[in-house]
């Protein structure tokens, strides 16, 4: 039997975070009236089975490694059941128990999208899981993808390369039979599985290069059947394994004899051996990192004064017990050498502790307060901290606290790491550790300048994570930049952050909420701002120290105090030169809505924030931030679909 024709593995010395851009609602005038209430967010982590391709960009070809190559996807994997939402549900959840999920976001990708959707490019694994035969235009579609250098999983789907044939076997269709399945070493696995019903036959005509992986016994010695093959096209780099046995069907999810469902049983961690040596294979990272329960939460501030007025604002809004309960977290008022002690009493169940004498001078390894002091230098934002090593995420400990806190508390949360990342609709936001991660409050007036114009909120956030960098001395030719409207991106070419805000109004001010998320340290699975460093000391011959997410954090903080500031003094034109000094669209010719659409050149902003462009059929035209977005790559101003 032929084995693995040579080591499968993806040479991608790094992977591109897809922190999705998030907005606040646009608002052109604002008034009471006319201003939402707090929304109910529902993008939870990615264990929600919620999320959607509504917006899956395409941020970059890869990232320049150490070669001098682009050569990594964004971490989308795409699975195509037909639309069937129930065999996607089944598909994810067993891709979810294979792959490490902080490395990739699992997006549903249906008929009309596979068809129009430009999703080809920014995806790194497509799976296809459909029950039905795929009709031409769409084995047209799903080869393109293949042609231009993409990784295929098929689950027993009709598509079928060049180099291949299907055959009906129609005795074998959810038979139990046994598969023998060459690893990687060149040993045979042998287990049970149920077969599709048909199996390949080489094409006598050529095309792709074949490697048989999997065959099922026959009813003789000689008898057997391919169902498991892997095709690759040297010219472009495309890679499938293709599967006639159904690896994604669970023994218990369909309906089997007592016999057979105890032959899937015995074989079925086999079955997870197998799919996770494929899914290997084809450039997925499958070491589960098991997600870590949320921490204590660590009271902090640049100063004792910052500190006590929290604390006593905190202790009108507990019960009896110490205990604020807020709308998405529950925090119980503790000391520090009561969090270290073993009466379980202390914290009811789902509480987490809030440690209100942490001592500031007292570091974990990935914050370290002291930095985070010394780099900040505004008068009220960000004074006091709430710090925790794992959050579901810093919005859900946010939200509750920010509409009652007093105005000079200048409250940030801050987490290491996140489980339940927030991105725009229902996207979910990879939050490793090494990302900056940080949810800031902040009040306007909805009277004054920025109030008026809230949705300049959001580029200003963006424009600080720029500016926190691009103003270190040193630092000034780190080629980060602002897209519109709220993602930080290296040069053109990929993705390093974006910015959320959510607003909710109170009498006469706006209480708003910036979720920012930045790769600054974390190598793997993203690019990062430390990368681009290392890689400008090498060209240049320097020797720029790396930064933290502490200094990046606080840093970024004050360019906003002061942006704002200036906002509120001078307007918007007060901000614009600097943002169109680092933003990435000025000269750039684009389409409106679709590939078809109208041509237009990019103009600026206009003075409530919105993009504005100039086409030759509509003259001037103001694009809402929340509505659409930059496609980069097709220079494309896309439309959320709802």
């Amino acid at each position: 039997m032929e084995g693995h024709g040579h080591h499968l593995h993806l040479s991608s010395c790094h992977e591109c975070l897809e922190l999705e851009n998030s907005t606040i609602l646009s608002v052109k005038y604002a008034s009471a009236e006319n201003i939402p209430d707090l929304p109910d967010d529902n993008s939870v982590g990615l264990d929600s089975g919620d999320e959607t391709l509504d917006e899956v960009e395409h941020d970059a070809g890869g990232f320049l490694g150490q070669s001098g190559r682009f050569d990594s996807k964004p971490p989308n994997v795409l699975v195509y059941a037909g639309g069937c939402q129930e065999r996607f549900q089944a598909v994810r959840q067993l891709l979810s128990e294979c792959i490490n999920m902080e490395n990739n976001i699992i997006y549903p990708l249906s008929p009309q999208q596979a068809l129009s959707d430009p999703w080809l490019d920014n995806t790194r694994l497509l799976v296809l899981a459909e029950e039905e035969t795929l009709n031409p235009q769409l084995q047209t579609r799903f080869l393109t993808y293949l042609s231009q250098g993409g990784r295929v999983l098929g689950l027993s789907s009709s598509l079928c390369p060049a180099g291949l044939c299907l055959e009906v076997r129609e005795r074998r269709h959810r038979q139990v039979s046994q598969l023998s399945f060459t690893r990687e070493d060149s040993s045979e696995l042998e287990l049970n599985l149920l077969a599709s019903g048909k199996v390949y036959i080489r094409d006598t005509q050529g095309g792709g290069e074949v490697e048989l992986w999997g065959e099922l016994k026959g009813d003789t010695p000689h008898q057997r059947d391919m169902v498991i093959v892997r095709v690759t096209h040297e010219a472009d780099g495309g890679e499938a394994v293709l599967c006639q046995v159904h690896l994604e069907i669970s023994p218990d999810s369909t309906n089997l004899t007592t016999e057979a469902f105890d032959q899937l049983k015995v074989s079925n961690a086999l079955r997870y051996e197998v799919l996770t040596e494929i899914l290997t294979s084809l450039g997925l990272s499958c070491e589960i990192n098991q997600t870590p329960a949320p921490s204590p939460v660590h009271l902090l501030a640049t100063s004792q004064e910052a500190k006590a007025t929290f604390l006593k604002w905190l202790q009108t809004r507990t019960n009896q017990n110490g205990l604020l309960t807020l709308p998405k977290a529950s925090l119980r008022m503790v000391s520090h050498s009561e969090l270290h002690s073993e009466d379980e009493s202390l914290l009811p169940d789902g509480s987490l502790a809030l440690v209100t004498d942490s001592p500031e001078c007292q570091s974990s390894e990935r914050f370290s307060m002291e930095t985070y002091s010394k780099n900040l230098k505004s008068s009220l934002l960000g004074n006091t901290v709430l710090y925790a090593e794992v959050a579901t995420s810093t919005m859900d400990l946010s939200e509750g606290l920010n509409l009652h806190l007093p105005k000079d508390v200048g409250l940030i949360i801050v987490a290491a790491r996140q489980t339940q990342g927030r991105g725009r609709g229902r996207n979910a936001w990879l939050s490793p550790v090494g990302c900056a991660m940080f949810t800031l409050g902040v009040q306007v007036e909805l009277g004054s300048r920025l109030g008026q114009r809230i949705p300049f909120l959001q580029h200003l956030a963006a424009l600080a994570v720029v500016e926190a960098v691009r103003t270190l001395p040193g630092y000034e030719d780190i080629d980060l930049r602002v897209k519109w409207p709220n993602d930080i991106y290296y040069s053109n070419l990929m993705k390093l952050g974006g910015v959320l805000v959510t607003s909710t109004v109170l009498g006469s001010t706006f209480h708003l909420l910036i979720g920012c998320g930045f790769s600054v340290t974390n190598t793997n699975p993203t690019v990062c701002i430390n990368d681009l460093i290392h890689r400008h000391n090498v060209q240049n011959n320097c020797s720029l120290q790396p930064l933290s997410c502490a200094q990046l954090i606080a840093r970024t903080v004050s360019c906003l105090e002061a942006l704002i500031s200036s906002f509120q003094q001078g307007g918007p034109d007060a901000v614009l030169p600097t943002y169109y000094k680092r933003w990435l669209h000025s000269g750039t010719r684009v389409r409106l809505w679709s590939e078809d659409g109208l041509e237009a050149d990019v103009v600026g902003l206009d003075q409530n924030g919105f993009l504005q462009v100039h086409s030759k059929e509509q003259g001037v035209v103001s694009l809402e931030p929340d509505g659409n977005s930059f496609d980069m790559m097709k220079n494309l101003v896309v439309t959320k679909q709802r």
